[in-house]
């Protein structure tokens, strides 16, 4: 029903005291129809300090906020303008019936808004350049602006919002409530709910007075028309009225060619994640961040504008270009090659220990049957609907049909994710959401999983099912029926060596896992790097204890085994498995985390003559994942007497960094130095630090100077493209390093006047104490000489500046309950220790990561000893 004009009120301009908005930029416009419009405005601010702006950013909020949702945006665009650079004013406007914009009693469609926003901007005489920001419904609404209004338009900026449902979908479950029959009205208009409802998603919850801002503009049901009509005009199918626009906006953004960023709150219970992901294909090179403790209200949810004005002053006035490379790398071969390479070889390619034959020998697949697997599978996934640039993630655990499924999608440019199950049910969650993937290929379990816990994409069972189960798992394909399809059918083109063909995951043991993101050329570039590196030939064979290795035997062109053991807990690993995988394989080289190697050595004694002639057949031993002692490296060589003991030092952003050998590890350990000696950077890699300054920030120049404690800094032609959907991540990964592909790996370290690298911990494990920062794996590696120590953790309590270090140990035989050390022990690790430490404590295991079972959680640790020292309840840590 059209509104009485005593309903009808024009636009009025904010009133004073509402937190964090100056009512000075605060303005009120009528448009050439006679609408009055409601709009923040910082032009005249910069020009009283006489400031040109560059261009305008053209904020649009959603519903049911109104401009206030801009403020900080206002206010910290000022406040950089007056730090000198590229200036861009910010237009912030109230939509038509929301806010203190007019009430005019029309309902207003999106098409109608798209043509309010042209007639708003054309009334204030907007000129270009122009970027659009949008949140909600306002998101769809600038895009619309966007769309026709290319000859002014410089580039788009979004938080959470959608410009397409996807088929089959249906409408998120708050929309549909707020949708559903008398709901609707009561909802929006008659009440406050929907706005109420919207206000509460904000995380943490908003201040009182800042809620009271937002609710300020929608006192009574009046004022709540638009709120109203905005959730009305929802396009929950094709048939709504507003369809054939949003189609029609969709279809434009995905023709923009402006500079793009997508800031993102993942706790959306509207905007999820699979809206991010339709706009990600829209605007593939859109710099993309995932806020991951943000939801619906990002802009209070995150520190935001930050990102935005960086992005304003780097990226659209041209700076922040990256630089070369370093030096030249080989030319690109796929990785698939060495499994083309020996298609019509009968050889053995692929062992898996954990599988047996009818006569209970280990599963062998050979060069000829895997070459033909992947392209079945590869075929197949194509037929089904597998595109370049898909995201396929590989719930499979390591073996041949994992390996044949990582080389299929490979080789059809699929692009293969892959989180493995020691992340845990919510880390896996995180992850799988986090990626967004197209399709799963899992085995019952991940399949369970995914249907428990929503997680995204076409489900592919790797395992056959009974057609109940099937239904119950929701699984459209089985790979079987895949790999059949595929039989004898082309294959796509290649992809190229710049196309994405990986997302592996972190382990987790530092924050939440973080995808990383490798291109072809990336990954190709750290086969040729381990195979140069370690010698790796045809007749070399892999022993891999540790699953990220499982897969680069193919690449490689060299058999591969994976012996009897959980992949997802690595000390289940025994020695007499290795021995075993070793014989069936007749491998030269062995790959082994560090919590692999603690079991192997604890069950030695269980290997008789045959198993240790088997071992001493082995030319190569790598411990890889994390650092390892001298000790325990050198316990692992006697059963492989014949081997080369190696500990590379790496990460997931850069699986290979340096090297050194159990020798070297002997030779450094004369040397005065702190922290776990890992060698000399590999070929192709350099290492630089960057020093820390007393608050225990990587402040400095990045060098080679040795003895400098600082931030370890890396390059390498193996080295990620990018943390996925993580673009302010990145910045930070990148800051203040030299030209060229660098990044920051949060590892702590100095180099050595023999250019050797030493780490001494995390950069968030450095202790700021009032003597300056303080690396805390040198005084471990003191205290763990102590006879009763198993592991030492030193960690710092009280604020930042004035923190003391305290000593958290476990011990052999292990305490039965945490707490204070008993005066013995106390005093024996006070004696160890090179620093002052203001307590003991004792702890029955320490807290580590799952996937390596040996990276120490020390953060956790500081938090417990913290409260316990504190007089607080001694629970585990």
């Amino acid at each position: 029903m059209p509104a009485t004009d005593s309903l009808l009120r024009p636009a009025g301009t904010v009133p004073h005291g509402l937190p964090g908005l100056d009512p000075r930029y605060s303005h009120v416009l009528r448009d050439a129809r006679g609408a009055t419009w409601h709009y923040l405005d910082t032009g005249p601010e910069l020009e009283r300090h006489g400031v040109a702006p560059v261009g305008t950013v053209l904020a649009v909020h959603g519903n049911p906020t109104w401009s206030y949702l801009w403020r900080g945006l206002v206010t910290d665009s000022v406040a950089a303008a007056r730090g000198g650079g590229a200036v861009w004013r910010v237009v912030a406007v109230d939509q038509l019936e929301m806010g203190f914009s007019a009430r005019t009693g029309e309902h207003r469609p999106l098409a109608r808004r798209v043509a309010d926003l042209g007639a708003f901007t054309d009334a204030l005489r907007l000129a270009g350049p122009v970027v659009t920001l949008g949140h909600d419904w306002g998101g769809v609404v600038s895009l619309g602006w966007a769309v026709d209004h290319p000859d002014l338009l410089a580039g788009v900026a979004l938080l959470n919002t959608a410009v397409h449902q996807p088929d089959g979908a249906s409408v998120p479950a708050p929309l549909r409530l707020a949708l559903a029959g008398p709901v609707h009205r009561l909802g929006t208009r008659t009440t406050p709910a929907f706005l109420d409802t919207t206000l509460a998603l904000a995380r943490p919850r908003l201040a009182t007075d800042v809620a009271s801002a937002y609710r300020l503009p929608y006192r009574v049901a009046h004022d709540r028309d638009g709120i109203e009509g905005f959730v009305a005009d929802i396009p929950v199918d094709a048939s709504h009225p507003s369809a054939p626009e949003l189609d029609r906006i969709a279809d434009g953004v995905a023709r923009l060619r402006v500079p793009a960023v997508l800031l993102w709150g993942p706790h959306d219970p509207v905007f999820s994640d699979r809206y991010l992901d339709d706009l990600v294909r829209r605007l593939p090179h859109a710099h993309v961040h995932r806020f991951a403790d943000a939801g619906h209200l990002v802009a209070e949810d995150a520190d935001w504008t930050p990102a935005v004005l960086g992005w304003l002053r780097d990226v659209l006035s041209g700076a922040g270009a990256t630089g070369a490379e370093g030096s030249a790398h080989s030319p690109f071969v796929p990785l698939w090659a060495g499994i083309d390479a020996r298609a019509g070889d009968d050889a053995p390619a692929v062992l898996d220990m954990a599988s047996t034959d009818a006569d209970g020998s280990a599963r062998v697949v050979s060069w000829r049957a895997l070459h033909r697997q992947v392209r079945r599978v590869a075929a197949g996934l194509h037929a089904i609907g597998v595109r370049r640039g898909d995201r396929v993630s590989l719930l499979v655990e390591p073996g041949p049909t994992l390996t044949a499924l990582v080389y299929a999608c490979l080789r059809i440019g699929a692009v293969v994710v892959v989180a493995d199950a020691g992340l845990g049910i919510r880390g896996l969650t995180r992850a799988q959401r986090g990626a967004w993937p197209r399709f799963v290929v899992a085995q019952t379990k991940g399949l369970a999983a995914a249907r428990a816990l929503g997680w995204p994409g076409v489900r592919i069972s790797a395992d056959p099912l009974a057609p109940a189960v099937r239904r119950a798992l929701g699984v459209a394909h089985e790979l079987v029926d895949v790999a059949r399809a595929g039989e004898g059918a082309a294959l796509p083109p290649e992809p190229g060596p710049d196309d994405e063909a990986a997302v592996l995951f972190t382990s987790g043991s530092t924050g939440p896992a973080k995808g990383v993101v490798y291109s072809h050329a990336r990954l190709s570039a750290l086969r040729d790097t381990l195979a140069e590196h370690f010698d790796v030939g045809p007749d070399t064979g892999l022993v891999t204890g540790f699953a990220p290795f499982a897969l680069l035997g193919p690449a490689l062109g060299t058999r591969s085994v994976t012996p009897r053991m959980d992949v997802s807990s690595p000390r289940t690993l025994t020695a007499r498995a290795v021995a075993d995988a070793v014989r069936a394989s007749d491998a030269r080289i062995v790959f082994l985390s560090p919590a692999a190697i603690l079991n192997v050595v604890a069950t030695a004694d269980a290997l008789d003559a045959a198993d240790r002639t088997a071992l001493a057949r082995v030319r190569t031993f790598l411990s890889t994942g994390a650092p390892i002692s001298a000790g325990l490296l050198g316990s692992a060589a006697e059963l492989m007497p014949a081997a080369t003991a190696h500990t590379p030092y790496g990460m997931t952003e850069c699986l290979l960094v340096t090297d050194v050998t159990l020798d070297g590890i002997r030779d450094a350990a004369a040397a005065p130095d702190a922290g776990v000696c890992v060698g000399r950077p590999v070929p192709g890699v350099e290492v630089l630090i960057s020093a820390l300054d007393d608050d225990g920030a990587a402040t400095g120049a990045p060098s080679i100077a040795p003895g400098v404690l600082g931030e370890v800094l890396v390059q390498a032609w193996h080295l990620k493209e990018r943390y996925d959907r993580l673009w302010l991540t990145d910045l930070a990964a990148e800051r203040g390093t030299p030209p060229g592909r660098w990044h920051r790996t949060g590892d702590v370290g100095h180099l050595d006047a023999q250019g050797r690298l030493w780490i001494e911990g995390r950069l968030g494990h450095v202790l700021r104490t009032a003597d300056g920062p303080l690396a805390p794996v040198g005084p471990e590696q003191h205290v763990e000489r102590v006879e009763q120590v198993r592991r030492a953790a030193v960690v710092g309590i009280g604020p930042a500046g004035l923190q003391q270090a305290v000593a958290v140990v476990e011990t052999a035989p292990g305490a039965r309950r945490p707490g204070l050390a008993p005066e013995a022990l106390t005093t024996a690790v006070r004696t160890a220790s090179p620093v002052a430490l203001a307590a003991v404590l004792v702890v029955p295991r320490m807290p580590t990561d799952v996937r390596h079972n040996s990276k120490i959680d020390r953060a956790r640790l500081a938090a417990w000893a913290d409260g316990v020292l504190a007089g607080g309840r001694v629970g585990q840590p």
